[in-house]
């Protein structure tokens, strides 16, 4: 995935100007969030259970109504939840089991999930919001990282808050390299248009002269 500078014209462009999102802090660029999660998995699974159950008395409610025995599991649940006390060990942890799903589900509902696509800065409040798949934004530093003199392997971890790099190097001095490579990595993640800026964590060892 090649990417291009500000003043670099792009491949069907007559002129030396092209039109790019802004990057953080530029003039006009505006908030971007994080898309949100469509949550599919759990609201099926919920929604599953929840209407199960909810059969499951309806039914066995209406058998009561004409005169049926009611089934032997809510006979059975009800005496059980008739006889035991609050301080029971299965009171106990039926509580903290349901508790438990409820803070997950709350969870869910007010966290926007998506943590596999970076948010994009844009301009203006009409602005078309575009997001990065986290895995592409890796494989463009990696790519910028190998340009690097005197890299001969590396991997980049790109995360919420910050980039993580790690390199090794067969020859030069380590210092110039994890500058220089600072330095390409910085400029990579700048033409990336992301909506925040992320920190940057480089390490350069020596590569092993064996492999």
């Amino acid at each position: 995935m090649p990417t291009l500078d500000p003043g670099e014209p792009g491949p069907n462009s007559s002129s030396g100007a092209v039109q790019y999102a802004p990057g953080p802090g530029e003039p006009g660029a505006v908030h971007a969030g994080r898309f949100w999660s469509g949550r599919r998995v759990p609201a099926a699974l919920t929604a599953a259970v929840c209407t199960g159950l909810a059969g499951l008395f309806l039914y066995d409610i209406a058998a009561v109504r004409t005169d049926r025995d009611a089934m032997a599991w809510r006979k059975t649940l009800a005496d059980e939840l008739a006889t035991r006390h609050l301080d029971d060990v299965w009171i106990i942890v039926g509580a903290a089991v349901a508790a438990a799903l409820g803070l997950w589900l709350l969870l869910l509902a007010v966290t926007p999930g998506e943590r596999g696509v970076l948010p994009m800065a844009r301009r203006g409040a009409g602005g078309v919001r575009a997001g990065l798949d986290r895995h592409a934004a890796e494989l463009v530093l990696r790519d910028r990282a190998m340009e690097v003199a005197g890299v001969r392997w590396s991997r980049v971890k790109v995360g919420r808050r910050k980039i993580t790099a790690r390199a090794t190097s067969h020859f030069r001095e380590l210092d110039d390299v994890r500058r220089d490579l600072s330095a390409a990595l910085d400029a990579a993640a700048a033409q990336l248009g992301l909506a925040k800026a992320l920190g940057m964590r480089v390490h350069v060892q020596r590569s092993d002269k064996k492999a």
